[in-house]
């Protein structure tokens, strides 16, 4: 892939800078008018003009930087998705709707039951509108009150306090191949696709094909459901059957509870479903494939070569400068939780190419968090300690909150994938709730060379 990136952000620059350790690799500090682009979910390396997110610095104006790398092609088929990735100011850039999707073509060749569908491509964002708050707190919204941040559909707003939907138009009665991202700085979608049948409203069945641009196993996709969960970060892709004509439909978001310290995920109407045979029609961009169904290659069979535990903690303590931030910590085993700091100068963690890891995360806060890594997928083995079975791999998962007085933290269990020869280096493992990322709550693995 060859792309160029010229940075044209109009801000002024901030007092808060982040000065590279060894330098960045464009030069200049980190400032709110640099930036740089995270190739979300692809095993390419972590190196300059590829997918460091550690060191590269691109300044206003500069000459355009150049990204050069190539998908590997045991890249899973999928929705994957770009954003900047500059710390302490990556929330401001992706709620400024910097972000898009990106397709590694060929999903039916793992999953033929969506050879020859007509495709949507879904963006989910979160946003601040100035000047249209709640009036709870000031004039502008307060993003933890009860209306949570403002939501776009491929870039059509749904904002308080009209909440007017989206438009989606389909043909009545078909399947579709939907794919969803959900590009939002800190907002989770529980989607739903909901009729309205004999004065009833009904969940529509959705068919689960692919999660974080990863095939899912024949198990999970014959397993249908009628929502989605789908955490900052993440991607769903799904089949799902249209309207009859003239049915009143609707995409909604149901509430996601993130805990007391958390902020607000209302339950809201994303897009009215307008079913017709006057639609034009919508092309499908996945052929018709004569390949046999793969089944889902996992990581359980595999032996970990080392077990670890991390945890999410917070500090909100409120002191005197209105302008401090709260301070959010992933901390590995029995370290004193610390910021990011990005100066470090020895990793977190340092794991062996061609390794797989057990990595046990909890949730010390009274608040939901998502854990996301650069350059790999992982497996889910287990939630609060008991065994779960699912044939999927992801690179980002939620972890609910801690109600602040059970003995037992909300975990999960992952199987992290190491084995891929293009992610040797040094990468990042953080929350995806952006401002909790911002406000220092990631760390660093380095992957080396097998022996």
């Amino acid at each position: 892939m060859l792309l160029d990136l010229t940075n044209a952000i109009a801000t002024q620059p901030s007092s808060m800078q982040h000065q590279h350790g060894g330098g960045s690799c464009s030069g200049g500090p980190m400032t709110a008018a640099s930036t740089n682009l995270h190739f979300h979910g692809l095993a390419i390396p972590p190196a300059c003009h590829q997918d460091d997110a550690i060191r590269t610095s691109i300044q206003p104006f500069e000459p355009a930087f150049p990204y050069r790398f190539r998908v590997p092609a045991s890249q899973s088929p999928g929705l994957y998705w770009y954003h900047p990735h500059l710390h302490g100011y990556t929330e401001g850039q992706v709620l400024g709707g910097a972000s898009g999707a990106l397709i590694v073509e060929g999903i039916e060749r793992l999953k033929p039951q969506v050879a020859g569908l007509p495709e949507r491509i879904l963006i989910l964002r979160d946003q601040i509108i100035p000047g249209r708050g709640s009036g709870r707190k000031g004039t502008e919204a307060d993003p933890d009150d009860a209306t949570g941040k403002d939501v776009s559909l491929n870039f059509v707003p749904v904002t308080y306090p009209l909440y007017m939907p989206a438009v989606l138009r389909v043909l009545p009665d078909r399947r579709e191949f939907w794919r969803v991202l959900n590009a939002s700085a800190d907002t989770y979608f529980t989607l739903q696709v909901i009729s309205v049948e004999q004065g009833r409203r009904v969940p529509q069945s959705l068919q689960l094909m692919a999660m974080d641009g990863a095939a899912a196993g024949d198990q999970v996709s014959a397993s249908l459901r009628t929502e989605m969960l789908i955490s900052p970060g993440g991607r769903a892709e799904f089949i799902l059957s249209t309207p009859h004509a003239g049915a009143f439909t609707q995409l909604i978001s149901r509430n996601y509870d993130t805990g007391p310290d958390g902020a607000a995920n209302p339950t809201r109407v994303i897009a009215n479903i307008i079913s017709s045979r006057d639609t034009a029609e919508t092309q499908s961009a996945n052929r018709i494939s004569a390949t046999p169904p793969s089944r889902f290659n996992g990581l359980t069979a595999l032996h970990p070569a080392q077990v670890r535990r991390l945890y999410f903690s917070e500090d909100l303590t409120k002191t005197a400068d209105p302008n401090e931030r709260p301070r959010y910590f992933i901390t590995v085993g029995d370290k004193t939780p610390a910021l990011f700091d990005m100066n470090f100068k020895v990793p977190d963690i340092t794991a062996r190419q061609g390794t797989v890891e057990d990595w046990i995360i909890e949730n010390r806060a009274r608040e939901a968090h998502v854990f996301h890594i650069h350059q790999v997928h992982f497996q889910l083995l287990g939630r609060n300690g008991i065994k779960v079975d699912e044939e999927m791999l992801r690179d980002t998962i939620d972890l609910p909150y801690w109600d602040g007085t059970s003995a037992v933290y909300p975990s999960v269990r992952l199987r992290m994938d190491f084995r891929a020869p293009q992610i040797i280096g040094t990468f990042l493992f953080h929350c995806h709730i952006l401002e909790h990322e911002d406000g220092g709550m990631m760390g660093s693995v380095e992957v080396v060379k097998a022996r």
